[in-house]
């Protein structure tokens, strides 16, 4: 289905009728992690720097190095951005190691073994886990429900299952699911269905959690889940995809999630 398909509003007869809710599945930037605007460009000048070996404190560099250093970052961030595009305008996955490729970089050299480790420690202050969601998957758990992930993301699975053990909620994922390594990416029907065989339920026993209308929202309910909107991202204009969609529930905390779960689990 075609973004321009998707930006007529959803029907009540279009939309699939939902089951006994049997597993909450979340999105990650933005939802499970705090919203912060990030200057994206820096990234790759963090990493072309250490792929040049140029300190990032440093006044006495040669101008030629600084120079090659700034056309690297220029060009990944361009290969990087072209990507995401695709994955706007097509629905089809990226991965960052073919992003690097593309931009004639080779993820296995040692020089930018180093580089990526300069990449994450760029990105660790914007990735930590919201601290109210260990005890909103216990919640969810305790109540007999399994918990999933479904990211539209660049990066690696097992990078992002570093990062839920470094903030101590891996243990509580039944099932995760990383546009990265799937051929697709919300709001493609296949995301959604990769994301609940990861958790062993059917779609319609599946409530969906996150931050965007168009992804999220409408993706998730046109396959027949419920969807609870957490409406506190700052997403740029080009990112965004006007639909008229209503959630099935709003959560301002996420922990809201649990009392919304609840009215659908009552008898």
């Amino acid at each position: 289905m075609s973004v321009d398909e998707m930006r007529h509003p959803l029907t009540v007869r279009e939309r699939p009728e939902a089951g006994p809710v049997e597993a909450v599945i979340f999105d990650w930037g933005g939802t499970l992690t705090p919203w912060h605007t990030i200057d994206l460009g820096q990234q790759w000048r963090v990493f072309a720097r250490e792929v040049h070996g140029i300190p990032i404190e440093s006044d006495e560099v040669p101008q030629e190095d600084l120079d090659r250093a700034h056309e690297l970052a220029e060009r990944i961030h361009a290969v990087e951005a072209d990507a995401w595009q695709q994955v706007r305008d097509e629905q089809r996955g990226a991965h960052l190691d073919d992003i690097l490729r593309k931009a004639g970089i080779d993820p296995q050299h040692d020089r930018h073994h180093v580089a990526l480790a300069a990449y994450r420690r760029f990105w660790e202050p914007h990735t930590h886990t919201d601290p109210q969601v260990r005890p909103l998957w216990e919640g969810l758990r305790a109540r007999g429900l399994k918990v999933g992930v479904l990211s539209n993301t660049i990066w690696s699975g097992d990078y992002h299952r570093e990062i839920f053990e470094r903030d101590g909620v891996l243990d509580l994922i039944d099932g995760d699911v990383y546009s990265s390594e799937i051929q697709v990416v919300k709001p493609h029907r296949e995301a959604f269905e990769a994301a609940a065989a990861a958790v062993g339920v059917p779609m319609a026993n599946a409530v969906y959690v996150g931050d965007r209308l168009f992804e999220d929202v409408l993706g998730s309910q046109e396959v027949g889940m419920r969807a609870i909107w957490v409406p506190h991202s700052d997403i740029p204009a080009d990112q965004q995809v006007t639909v008229d969609v209503e959630p099935d529930g709003v959560a301002h905390e996420l922990i809201d999630v649990l009392e919304i779960v609840d009215g659908w689990l009552a008898p």
